[in-house]
């Protein structure tokens, strides 16, 4: 699964989100189109195999689905699994969202990759001062 790489991306429009569909199961006339599930904020981590050929997460919340079938509304599945999502909770296409509410979706992605990086380095600096306690508690029981 390519999810690391994708999921490190931020796919803020519905564009890029389309083009990260290397294949997809259900043709554009379906219900669950690569179309309709790039407007309901979805891209596609899948890897080609066909057990994860339908894997997708949501740029906002992050939310992972897969296991989709050719009648499922994307923005059901969405609201259903992750209703929390502020995207859900706009419940429109970006092309038809206000600038007030696209800054609050920048806002939450922000928060959250900031957040990320705040918890990475204190488990970085954290491992880094263990290290170094437990050197010099050896160096003090040598003398």
């Amino acid at each position: 699964m390519q999810s690391s790489e994708t999921a490190k991306k931020v796919l803020l429009f519905e564009a890029d989100r389309i083009a990260s569909f290397q294949t997809w199961p259900y043709s554009s006339k379906s219900a669950c189109s690569i179309q309709k599930l790039a407007e309901a904020g979805f891209s596609w981590i899948g890897d080609g195999d066909e057990n994860e050929e339908d894997t997708v997460i949501c740029f906002v919340c992050g939310k992972v689905l897969d296991g989709w079938e050719e009648t499922d509304d994307p923005w059901e599945e969405h609201k259903k699994h992750a209703p929390q999502c502020l995207f859900v909770k706009y419940g429109r296409p970006e092309g038809e969202l206000t600038v007030e509410e696209m800054l609050n979706i920048l806002e939450v992605l922000l928060k959250e990759k900031l957040q990320n990086k705040y918890e990475s380095l204190r488990k970085t600096l954290k491992a880094h001062i263990e290290k170094k306690r437990k050197e010099l508690i050896k160096q003090l029981t040598k003398n």
